[in-house]
């Protein structure tokens, strides 16, 4: 799979979802639009938005679940993933982005960081071999 990352708009409120197993799942739909000045108007403009479906899992998810909403301006790096779908009606491309990281984008505001501390505490005693 190839990676990218992308910077948009949360354009659906994140649904969450907990499998039998204890996965932790959270997808949104994230508009994300190009962007060009135009020296005539002397003014930006927004060209075409590409649609994407971003999806979290694990601790990710969880975050994201506790942190995104809907209306929120987001970056997103991750794995991506085309295909082709078909329905009763109609066909299309969905174009899915399995995230690696995620946050919001702080050209557009700021936010307050939090650190998860049971998860630091675990990557922590990996690191150290002295804890086992």
């Amino acid at each position: 799979m190839s990676t990218m990352s992308t910077a948009g708009i949360v354009a659906t409120m994140p649904r969450h979802v907990t499998t039998a197993e204890g996965l932790a799942i959270t997808s949104f739909r994230l508009a994300s639009n190009r962007r060009r000045f135009d020296t005539r108007e002397n003014k930006w403009v927004d060209l075409d938005t590409n649609w994407f479906t971003v999806v979290a899992f694990r601790q990710l998810a969880q975050n994201t679940h506790d942190s995104i909403h809907k209306g929120d301006r987001v970056v997103v790096a991750g794995r991506v993933r085309v295909r082709e779908w078909e329905n009763d009606s109609s066909t299309g491309t969905a174009v899915e982005i399995e995230a690696e990281s995620l946050g919001h984008d702080l050209l557009w505001g700021t936010t307050e960081y939090t650190k998860n501390t049971r998860l630091v505490e675990q990557l922590e005693s990996e690191d150290d071999p002295e804890v086992a």
